[in-house]
C-alpha cells in the first residue's frame, strides 16, 4: 500500500469514527432532553409524553384529525392511538365526532377544555426547552436546526 493509499485510510477510518461519536451524542442528547420532558411533564401535570403529544397534533389542527392521520403523524399504531384516544375521551379533553355519516371513521379534537389544558402544557414545554437548551444561542440555535432539518430530510422526503 502506497503512502497516500494509507493517508485516505486513516482518513476514511477518522471520518468513520467521527460519524459514529456524533451519532452517539446526538442519541445521548436527545434521550437526556426527553427523559427531562417527561419527568417534568409528569411531575407538573401528571401528564405522559404520548399523551402531550397527541394533544400538540390536535392542537395544530383545529377541525380535528381522523385516528389514522394521527397515528400516522405520530408514527405509532392505531392502536396506541385508541387507547390515549380513549383516556383523552373519558377525562374530557378530546371529543370524537363521525365523520360525514360514515360509521367506520371518526374525526377526533381537543374540546374547550383541552385546548386551554394543553395551552398551559405548551406554555411549560416551552420554558423548558428554552431551560434545557439555553447553552446555545438563538443563532447557534437555529444553524444547528437548519443543518438537523437538512440532514432529516433525506429520510422523510422533504425538500432542502
Amino acid at each position: 500500500m502506497t503512502a497516500s493509499q494509507e493517508m485516505l485510510k486513516a482518513d476514511k477510518t477518522t471520518d468513520d469514527k467521527s460519524r459514529v461519536r456524533l451519532w452517539l451524542r446526538l442519541l445521548r442528547a436527545s434521550r437526556a432532553i426527553e427523559g427531562e420532558l417527561r419527568e417534568r411533564l409528569r411531575t407538573t401535570y401528571n401528564v405522559t409524553l404520548p399523551r402531550f403529544d397527541v394533544m400538540a397534533a390536535l392542537y395544530r389542527e383545529p377541525e380535528g384529525m381522523l385516528m389514522s392521520q394521527l397515528s400516522k403523524y405520530l408514527m405509532v399504531s392505531n392502536g396506541n392511538v385508541t387507547g390515549l384516544i380513549d383516556r383523552l375521551t373519558t377525562d374530557g379533553l378530546v371529543q370524537r365526532t363521525l365523520r360525514d355519516g360514515d360509521r367506520r371513521t371518526s374525526v377526533v379534537l381537543l374540546t374547550k377544555e383541552g385546548r386551554e389544558n394543553f395551552e398551559q402544557m405548551a406554555a411549560s414545554h416551552r420554558e423548558w426547552i428554552n431551560e434545557l437548551l439555553s447553552h446555545f444561542s438563538p443563532d447557534e440555535a437555529e444553524s444547528l436546526a437548519e443543518t438537523l432539518k437538512v440532514f432529516a430530510s433525506d429520510w422523510e422526503g422533504e425538500t432542502r
